[in-house]
């Protein structure tokens, strides 16, 4: 069958759709394009009958064209009222019976189902750095610092300041940002000193709170228990 005008599936309007620039083209209208789809316009419904695609020319200047639903493209047709667009509705009436053809209905499924399978590797592709460098935490002995689980955990804009404030206001942490005695005991935490010489020779001491394996997974739980992260990216 010779394709007398492009028809794709929109899945903003969950139907077969034409542009109506293309229509407009295979139609041979003789009127000005904005005068010829402005009337049309005046009797649909945006985002049931059509729906407006920003696009830009190859000179730079913003301009949209009009996704209009296989169904209305076929009643423009008909209401040209010319052989062209009695052909045109025809075609579109016979790309309408091969593409729920049993055989075309499963390729499609097919065809999604590889989709999915490739978006979900691409995901996986994505999230591997993260989940080597969250293996290596969970596979070690060792306490990391704050910043470094704000890494691991990996949400956008929780970094390590904010993952601070979020630990004081659920009462893991203290004001001065150490545990609780119980998270300690729990074996999540791990506070070490740190000497450091003020400006008039003085040693001075403070305290660095650093956090186990089991600490990363119990502030990732908090984490989904607060609605900051899902169970899925977790």
């Amino acid at each position: 069958m010779r394709e007398l005008i492009p028809i794709q599936h929109h899945e903003e309007m969950e139907t077969d759709a034409v542009s109506a620039h293309d229509l407009y083209e295979a139609l041979e209208i003789k009127t000005r394009y904005s005068q010829w789809i402005t009337p049309h316009l005046h009797e649909l419904i945006e985002g049931l009958d059509f729906v407006r695609l920003p696009l830009q020319s190859s000179g730079g200047r913003p301009y949209e064209d009009i996704i209009l639903g296989l169904d209305i493209a076929k009643h423009i047709c008909m209401l040209s009222r010319t052989e062209k667009g009695k052909e045109i509705r025809e075609y579109f009436i016979k790309v309408e019976k091969a593409w729920n053809s049993p055989d075309l209905v499963i390729a499609r499924a097919l065809q999604v189902a590889q989709q999915q399978i490739d978006l979900q590797q691409k995901k996986i592709i994505e999230l591997k750095p993260k989940a080597d460098f969250y293996d290596q935490v969970a596979g070690s002995k060792t306490a990391i610092k704050m910043g470094d689980v704000a890494k691991v955990i990996g949400i956008p804009g929780l970094g390590r300041n904010k993952l601070f404030v979020f630990l004081r206001d659920i009462k893991v942490l203290q004001e001065n940002n150490i545990p609780y005695q119980t998270y300690v005991d729990r074996g999540y935490f791990r506070v070490i000193e740190q000497r450091f010489n003020k400006p008039n020779g003085e040693v001075s001491i403070s305290l660095k709170t650093l956090v186990y394996q089991r600490g990363v997974d119990y502030i990732r739980r908090k984490l989904i228990d607060h609605h900051m992260i899902s169970k899925e990216a977790s």
